[in-house]
This record gives C-alpha cells, sequence and structure tokens, in this order.
C-alpha cells in the first residue's frame, strides 16, 4: 500500500487563472451572504426598535355594571369593548365608552 504525504504533492500556482463559471459561483455566494448579513441585521433593528417603544394600553374604566347575581370570573378587553366571562356560564360584551351591554354569548358545555 502506497500513502503520499500531503506534503510531497505539487503545489497548485497561485497565478493560475479560476474557471469563468467558477469565478461567477464564488461571486455570487459572496453577494448572498453579504444579502442575507443585511437582512439579518434590518431584522435586528426593527425588533429593537418595535420593542423599546411599548403602546399604551387602552384605559380600564373604574367600574364595571353588570346584572344582579353576576359574579364575573375572568374580564379581557378590546380597543373600545370588555367582554365579562360570569359565573351562570355567559359572555358579556361591554361598550368600553358607555358601559353598555353590546352582545350576550351563552357558553354551551
Amino acid at each position: 500500500m502506497v500513502t503520499k504525504n500531503v506534503l510531497d504533492m505539487p503545489e497548485a500556482p497561485e497565478d493560475q487563472e479560476l474557471p469563468r463559471d467558477l469565478k461567477f459561483l464564488r461571486t455570487l455566494v459572496t453577494v448572498l451572504t453579504a444579502t442575507m448579513i443585511l437582512g439579518v441585521l434590518a431584522i435586528v433593528a426593527l425588533l429593537v426598535i418595535r420593542l423599546q417603544a411599548p403602546s399604551a394600553p387602552p384605559p380600564w374604566p373604574d367600574q364595571i355594571s353588570l346584572p344582579d347575581g353576576v359574579r364575573p370570573l375572568a374580564v379581557t378587553r378590546g380597543d373600545d369593548w370588555y367582554a365579562v366571562v360570569t359565573d351562570d356560564r355567559r359572555i358579556l360584551i361591554l361598550d368600553a365608552a358607555t358601559g353598555a351591554l353590546r352582545q350576550e354569548v351563552a357558553i354551551t358545555p
């Protein structure tokens, strides 16, 4: 068995011209790498900008008027409405500005 030492192999001439296809491929990889780096930097910059400026949440009302005998289990809010889940298996949708009942949804098992 004959083994060749890497040091015994002839070196490729440094002034040898690369084939045209290989030059194109090397340029393409370089351009795509730069594009990818710029894209990642842009995404990171947008995330930093968006996460540094939190928006103010909509204000909660001082009190919410519910029908007599109804106990709230959960409350959530939207831009101009509040939803109250009650202990009698209903969801009450209330107007945020007036507190008036907009919609009532029965929860079925």
